[in-house]
């Protein structure tokens, strides 16, 4: 993986999505399915049926990003969440993880500090 830095702001969609899409159906994708406004500086995740796919959508100062990931072999772990959500939010370390091929239901957060 390239050396990227993530936007606090990460949102990934609950359902597949058609991968033609380019940006201006990606972002119908954010306003209508997902609630959200496509220019507020989120990160928007979406991946195909077969998840071999995903693309990644950001706005810009001055235009829209779209970073595009085709796996060769194998397939994206996408995170379990509730079936009535419409997105998942995610952390940079989380979304690394996914575009690095690590099952997330493998990986054990340790605690770091003691909130008394």
């Amino acid at each position: 993986m390239i050396g990227l830095s993530f936007p606090s702001s990460i949102f990934m969609s609950a359902r597949a999505c058609d991968m033609r899409k380019s940006i201006d159906g990606l972002c119908g994708e954010v306003r209508d399915y997902l609630g959200c406004n496509p220019m507020d500086g989120t990160l928007f995740v979406f991946y195909n049926r077969r998840r071999d796919k995903i693309k990644l959508l950001l706005w810009g100062n001055d235009g829209y990003w779209v970073f595009y990931k085709r796996l060769e072999i194998g397939k994206f772990q996408m995170p379990l969440d509730s079936a009535a959500a419409t997105r998942i939010s995610l952390d940079g370390s989380q979304l690394q993880l996914i575009l690095s091929g690590i099952d997330l239901s493998s990986v054990r957060r340790l605690k770091r500090f003691c909130a008394n």
